[in-house]
């Protein structure tokens, strides 16, 4: 089937369904690969949309790319990170601490790919809108953990969340070089960190 085809093919799908493919695949390519490295014609080619279709639902790159933040902070912030912590943990302290048995997991699955929230950081810089919806995101994971910490009836629970998190993007950090055991390194002092805040 030749672009100009398929484009036709998809074109009698709805307005929402054609969006959630653009952004679907953009979400793969973005998470993988980073936002710098994947172009919008890649986006387009991969979506089997027209140009003008692609920027109707989103007006530009930068649209697309906090479009594919905000379904970050949905599939794996809340849907993944929190949903599975807190259905592994029997006790808040628990739950915290199951972040880590959940990166674990992820860690060595073959869809570990980093954190976007970072990676576009990084690659953007705070000064640029999308390194500034990257800070936005991180902030709701610390958000999440400050919210467990407040279950835990911990002291403190603002910078318990801040130290918290950086033990949680250490790990990642250290994923990403290839330290499989990342997170239980960063598990075994997160309860060091437990005892600080009780």
């Amino acid at each position: 089937m030749t672009t100009e085809i398929a484009a036709t093919a998809f074109s009698a799908a709805s307005p929402a369904a054609t969006r959630e493919r653009i952004l679907r695949t953009a979400y793969a390519l973005f998470s993988r690969r980073g936002v710098r490295d994947v172009g919008i014609d890649e986006v387009i080619r991969r979506s089997k949309v027209a140009k003008a279709t692609l920027y109707r639902h989103f007006p530009s790159k930068d649209a697309l790319v906090l479009a594919f933040l905000e379904m970050r902070e949905k599939n794996w912030t809340l849907g993944f990170v929190e949903a599975e912590a807190r259905r592994l943990g029997k006790t808040p302290e628990e739950r915290l601490l199951a972040i880590f048995d959940v990166f674990d997991g992820w860690f060595r699955s073959p869809e570990f790919d980093a954190c976007a929230f970072i990676n576009v950081l990084l690659e953007m810089r705070s000064e640029h809108p999308l390194g500034r919806a990257g800070i936005r995101h991180l902030d709701t994971i610390r958000s999440v953990v400050r919210t467990l910490a407040d279950e835990a009836g911990l002291r403190d629970t603002e910078n318990f969340a801040r130290s918290w998190h950086i033990l949680m993007k250490g790990s990642i950090i250290s994923a990403t070089e290839g330290d499989s055991d990342a997170a239980r390194r960063a598990r075994a002092m997160a309860r060091l960190l437990i005892e600080q805040h009780r």
